[in-house]
């Protein structure tokens, strides 16, 4: 009795500095779809010692409301322009956000309170793959938009060690075409940025289909266009995020990086497409191996 008694009063002793040690974490978003629901119950069951909550957006209060030492999660592009209506608040990781989305909302601007963690693949990465999937192409054919246009400079600077020319050109007018066969017809690739205005279900027929026509390759922009008809492209999962947010949630919020790519990816291609545009196989864990062996992390 006396045992149990001792044991009793040393779990009262130790509750507090749990409780302490436990963490207020609240992903939001604009829905709690299927994919989000997901999300949230595996980052529950990783963090089992801290509160792990999904609250829509419609439901939280403005930002300085919220408890200095919550950890916010966003969502989705809503969560973001929820958070973005005050400086003030607790700090931010900002999951699902493209480098052409942040862009129209904070041009060059990277908020202290504000993490922002790409969904976009980076563009080195992505050159990389071609690099490895098609050696011998090297006219890289882009085309961009208005909001997409910044990251130009950036791309040539990556495609210029691995020997690739960067062909631009502008699609201002996505029921135009002529921008489309005219990078296709002066290139040997087409690397799709992931910019909503040009690739979106509407464009995706006529881009597709041009370029099979062509016979030149589209890599990216992601996952869903490489099984419409895209050749290949570098993505992460659910699980290589939860890796992140695993690593970031555990540091204080002053260390958390303005802006991040997750350091784990993989590759995903369309058989189909290849055999029909006679190329090699497509080893998925090879072309990943590849692709990693050019990473540089700080």
């Amino acid at each position: 009795m006396m045992r149990l008694l001792r044991h009793c009063l040393l779990l009262m002793l130790m509750w507090p500095l749990t409780a302490l040690c436990a963490g207020d974490i609240v992903l939001t978003a604009a829905q709690g779809s299927t994919a989000v629901r997901d999300f949230v119950e595996a980052l529950r069951k990783q963090r089992p010692a801290d509160q792990v909550r999904f609250v829509r957006v419609a439901q939280l209060p403005a930002p300085d409301r919220l408890k200095a030492d919550t950890r916010l999660i966003l969502l989705d592009t809503a969560a973001l322009d929820w958070r973005l209506t005050q400086a003030a608040g607790p700090p931010a990781l900002a999951l699902r956000v493209t480098r052409v989305q942040a862009d129209r909302r904070l041009g060059g601007l990277r908020p202290a309170y504000l993490s922002l963690l790409w969904s976009d693949p980076p563009l080195s990465r992505q050159l990389r793959l071609i690099h490895y999937l098609l050696p011998q192409a090297r006219r890289i054919g882009v085309l961009y938009a208005e909001h997409s246009s910044f990251l130009l400079d950036e791309l040539r600077r990556a495609a210029r060690p691995l020997g690739l020319e960067v062909v631009a050109q502008a699609w201002p007018d996505t029921r135009d075409s002529r921008p489309v066969q005219a990078v296709l017809k002066d290139s040997d690739v087409l690397l799709g940025l992931d910019d909503t205005q040009l690739y979106n279900p509407h464009t995706a027929k006529n881009l597709l289909l041009s370029s099979y026509a062509r016979q030149v390759p589209l890599i990216g922009p992601n996952a869903g266009f490489v099984r419409a008809g895209g050749l290949a492209s570098t993505l992460s999962d659910q699980q290589d995020w939860l890796a992140v947010l695993e690593r970031l949630l555990d540091q204080p919020p002053a260390l958390w990086p303005r802006e991040h790519y997750p350091e784990h990816f993989r590759v995903i291609g369309n058989a189909q497409v290849a055999r029909a545009l006679g190329i090699e196989a497509i080893d998925p864990v090879a072309a990943q191996q590849a692709v990693a062996a050019g990473e540089i992390h700080p």
